[in-house]
């Protein structure tokens, strides 16, 4: 009995420490994503705080892109863009950024390593940077308010 309400008072403060962290978070919220080329919106993605304590990012609405993802293999092939999940276990890294996770472009069926997702331009947009190998690109996204 002991056990199992030291894990219950265990679990709840988790839980606890997980939602002051999502509410205090300024990356948490819905951000629009722009074609890197063309910078055309695509897509609205939500970054939101995962169970896991990470933060995560999904399609929440398609703006710009086909109703499903011919180009997508695995898991998402054929599937509609809505649901996608593009970024997960991101972690705190420093002076407010998250990294060490991973992503992934359905525009390109590419996966890639998650080296920071940061705030820039007074918290109006979002600059998220990965990586394939030692090549490394920027995306911005824009905050939607």
């Amino acid at each position: 009995m002991r056990k199992l309400l030291v894990a219950t008072v265990l679990a709840v403060a988790s839980f606890a420490t997980s939602l002051a962290m999502a509410q205090s978070n300024p990356l948490i919220g819905k951000w629009k994503t722009l074609d890197d080329e063309s910078g055309k919106p695509m897509t609205i993605s939500e970054i939101y705080m995962a169970k896991n304590g990470k933060l995560a990012a999904r399609i929440t609405e398609n703006l710009g892109l086909p109703e499903t993802c011919t180009g997508c293999s695995g898991e998402y092939h054929n599937k509609p863009f809505v649901g996608i999940v593009t970024l997960w276990n991101l972690s705190p890294t420093s002076n407010g950024k998250w990294g060490n996770g991973n992503g992934y472009k359905p525009s390109e069926d590419r996966h890639f390593k998650v080296k920071s997702v940061e705030l820039i331009d007074n918290g109006e947009r979002v600059q998220v940077t990965g990586c394939v190998l030692f090549i490394c690109k920027k995306a911005e996204w824009v905050r939607v308010h």
